[in-house]
């Protein structure tokens, strides 16, 4: 139910005159708070410009349950803000841009842009802050995509924000502030066509501007627009300037995370660029990234038009110290180097404790030619680390069980051996493709199996097949067999000699006996060993 103080409000604010502004102002300071309260939602609800003044002027000191109410009704002190931004008083003036922010108004750019024009307005300054600050807050909004507060469209209110500041531009007579043309340039985006127009004319008036202002700006709207411009197939060459000189991590991070587009714009516009700043050991930038983005500007390298010689410093750089992601991508990027130094770095990447890397190095070796590098890869074949052991097998491919065992009777003994060492090591099919041989039809392979079994010390590997062969139908073959089991220690074979003493033929039952005595005179051996070690030192056996 109305009171009759509440009918009197509504009546003044209906009233809207001078008069009735006049009564409401006057009751704003009334000690009682149910008066003072109603005339100033009297003053907000009114049309009287001389209330709003009041109301603005107030702002500054209002406290949170004021100001709420003032934020139900900000429509309607539109007109008294642009009033307000105009005026010469720097109070009042000073009141409206604070207020301005408070409601985002982003309509009111273009009233500020009025009194940045006047160089003689005292309150110039204050409009170039408070323009820059509204600029800055709707790029936020557009960013992060959060409401606006009286729920327009940020999109519309740029494009209507974008037009002033670019007719600002434009203006005959003395050049815009540089304040102007950074706002412009925020908010103008890839596809605005004065912006590209600029971009593309080095002597325009603004190009050094917008160039200087795109090199150092870390405002996000910047940063989206340099990496926009890498979808655009007609971008001015301006921007990879820009792109080479920049050389901070707000724009570093991202611009890595977009060269991993596989476009095939992006990837065409990525081979335009000749240098990057940043992609030297002198700057802390590689050190800065974490282990994915340095893997991520190794990658890069190789998407640009960067010559080779402008980047080895880089991949030596991260090689040797970067992070476990970066040192990975750099060892395989290391593999499109030639010369000294790239043969020195992949030898000391060997010794990384990483294995990919030590992996990735390996693969290279071969084709590098480096001189005595050969036994320090059989060494790695013996590596804990299954990727090492692979990589090293694929890179002594040529030492494949199959050539060996095609070449074996052309070799000297020496060789034999040694060859086949690394053969064993080497080639993982070398002990099944054996057991093979050994399964022949042919007499000749069944024997050469057996020759290449003493020969690469496989006998403990083989001792079954061997075994076997000892009744095979060949007395040839299974004296080898015989022969062969003189380095085999286990209780099968033994048995197995003990039974060939029994053979058929003379050559099986001398091989047997005599690869019996050779494995006795071992053991005995091997059991005075142990006594001669207990000797006192300097005694005598």
């Amino acid at each position: 139910m109305k009171t009759g103080l509440s009918i009197t409000f509504e009546t003044l604010a209906a009233n809207g005159d001078t008069a009735a502004a006049r009564v409401l102002i006057a009751a704003l300071d009334s000690p009682d708070a149910a008066v003072c309260e109603g005339a100033f939602r009297a003053l907000l609800a009114s049309r009287n410009p001389a209330g709003h003044r009041e109301v603005l002027q107030r702002l500054p000191a209002l406290n949170a349950h004021w100001k709420a109410i003032v934020e139900k009704h900000r429509g309607r002190l539109s007109g008294a803000l642009r009033n307000a931004l105009l005026s010469s008083d720097p109070q009042t003036h000073a009141n409206a841009c604070q207020t301005a922010i408070w409601f985002r108004e982003y309509d009111l750019i273009p009233v500020l842009l009025t009194v940045m024009e006047d160089p003689s307005n005292p309150n110039a300054e204050r409009s170039v802050a408070t323009m820059t600050e509204l600029v800055e807050l709707l790029d936020r909004e557009l960013t992060d995509g959060s409401d606006s507060p009286d729920r327009r469209d940020p999109q519309w209110i740029r494009t209507h924000v974008t037009q002033s500041l670019q007719l600002a531009l434009q203006k005959p007579g003395k050049p815009p502030r540089p304040e102007v043309i950074e706002a412009f340039v925020l908010l103008a985006g890839p596809g605005n066509d004065a912006l590209g127009q600029i971009l593309h004319d080095p002597h325009h008036s603004h190009y050094l501007p917008i160039i200087d202002f795109l090199k150092r700006s870390d405002r996000t709207g910047v940063i989206d627009l340099l990496l926009a411009c890498l979808d655009d197939p007609h971008v001015p060459s301006s921007i990879f300037l820009v792109i080479a000189k920049r050389h901070d991590l707000e724009f570093v991070v991202p611009f890595l995370a977009k060269t991993e587009d596989d476009s095939p714009v992006v990837a065409k516009n990525l081979k335009r660029i000749r240098s990057l700043d940043w992609l030297t050991p002198s700057m802390p930038i590689l050190d800065q990234l974490d282990g994915p983005k340095q893997g991520s500007a190794v990658s890069l390298i190789a998407k640009t038009g960067i010559p080779p010689s402008k980047v080895f410093a880089s991949v030596e750089h991260l090689l040797l110290h970067g992070k476990r992601e970066g040192r990975r991508a750099a060892a395989e990027a290391l593999g499109a180097y030639r010369g000294a130094e790239a043969n020195t770095l992949a030898l000391r990447s060997l010794d990384d404790e990483d294995p990919v890397v030590q992996a990735a190095i390996l693969l290279q070796l071969r084709r590098r030619s480096i001189p005595g590098v050969f036994p320090r890869m059989v060494e790695l074949i013996d590596s804990p680390h299954p990727e090492v052991r692979q990589a090293t097998r694929e890179s002594l491919g040529e030492f494949s069980f199959r050539r060996y065992l095609g070449a074996f009777d052309m070799l000297e003994e020496d060789v034999r051996y040694t060859t086949g060492q690394f053969v064993k090591k080497i080639d993982t099919q070398t002990i099944p493709l054996l057991r093979e041989e050994m399964t022949s039809g042919s007499r000749g392979r069944r024997l050469r199996a057996l020759e290449v079994v003493r020969t690469i010390d496989a006998v403990a590997e083989l001792d079954d097949a061997v075994i076997a062969l000892l009744d095979d139908k060949d007395h040839i073959v299974r004296a080898l067999a015989a022969s062969v089991l003189a380095l085999s220690g286990s209780v099968a074979s033994r048995e197995g000699l003990q039974n060939a003493l029994l053979d058929s033929s003379v050559s099986v039952r001398e091989s047997a006996r005599e690869s019996l005595q050779y494995r006795d005179h071992l053991t005995q051996r091997a059991h005075r060993i142990p006594a001669l070690s207990q000797q006192q030192p300097g005694g005598r056996p």
